[in-house]
């Protein structure tokens, strides 16, 4: 099957059943997981920088982690939702390129997973507030986690079994992910678990050449080519990602943000941050603090 076979795994957070109305209108919502849909009743909206997805009855809905969009609801929404964390021991996400709203059609099958998924797992649904604002907490990622935990091995293995079918259908849709299903050199999965374990210090391509023991320009074009960016580029984008993961759970400030991912300097923080999410830190922790 490839580099995902046994690498992928998914840590539930939330599954539940909800039926919602016009106060399910949350702007700039990114959130460090995965958020899956199924709609049965009613119609929404997920905007991103992309465009308008309706959401309508008989569809799935995957939002990949760290993407960017809008959620609302004009009238009556009714939905199955599963939120997940991805872990992946080679540091790569399905979705890496892939950072938009997906639909595809539900059948009988996926409503069944989705009903199964609650049997199994009681209890997971979002109690406080359906505002992210709320419960996007490290507190509360943690006792849900822990839930993880107290799972029979039975029931941890049908879910991740449930969720790799249902991710799967999306997989499908994606032409461009097959490059992501190819053979990852050895000496790139160590430089890549290398730039994951060493976030918050200086990590050059020259040091990872070296320690690959490669010519730089032949480890660059290698790396290009089995995760599809350069590797500064991959070193930059992990950095932020781990940067908005901090801003959404915690209280960091941009100084000890930028210090724990390793940036030299706030202003320097900064300027990678809005080329690569189009909004300064400010911007972004000030959009979600107006939901």
């Amino acid at each position: 099957m490839g580099s995902f076979s046994s690498n992928q795994l998914f840590s539930l957070l939330h599954v539940d059943y909800v039926k919602l109305g016009i106060k399910w209108n949350y702007k700039t919502v990114i959130s460090p997981y995965y958020r899956l849909y199924f709609i049965d009743e009613g119609k929404g909206k997920i905007t991103s920088p992309l465009g308008v997805v309706d959401l309508e009855a008989g569809y799935l809905y995957l939002i990949p982690s760290f993407t960017v969009c809008d959620l609302s609801c004009d009238e009556y929404l009714s939905q199955y939702f599963v939120q997940f964390f991805e872990e992946s021991g080679n540091g790569l996400s399905l979705f890496a390129n892939q950072r938009k709203v997906m639909r595809v059609s539900a059948n009988e099958g996926d409503i069944f997973n989705f009903k199964r998924l609650l049997e199994i797992n009681p209890g997971r649904g979002i109690n406080r507030s359906d505002n992210p604002k709320v419960y996007e907490k490290d507190i509360y990622y943690k006792e849900y986690q822990d839930l993880n935990h107290q799972q029979s091995l039975s029931c941890h293995f049908e879910t991740q079994g449930i969720l790799y079918q249902l991710i799967a259908k999306f997989l499908n849709k994606e032409p461009d992910l097959e490059r992501n299903t190819s053979d990852i050199p050895s000496k790139i999965m160590e430089s890549i678990s290398y730039i994951q374990l060493n976030m918050s210090q200086k990590i050059s391509v020259n040091l990872l050449a070296s320690r690959a023991n490669m010519h730089v320009d032949y480890f660059s074009r290698l790396f290009l080519q089995a995760t599809g960016l350069r590797p500064i580029s991959y070193i930059l984008d992990k950095r932020i990602e781990r940067a908005q993961y901090l801003m959404i759970t915690g209280y960091l400030s941009f100084d000890e943000i930028a210090s724990q991912t390793g940036f030299e300097s706030v202003s320097y923080f900064s300027r990678v941050f809005k080329s690569i999410t189009g909004m300064t830190p400010g911007q972004y922790k000030n959009r979600r603090l107006s939901v």
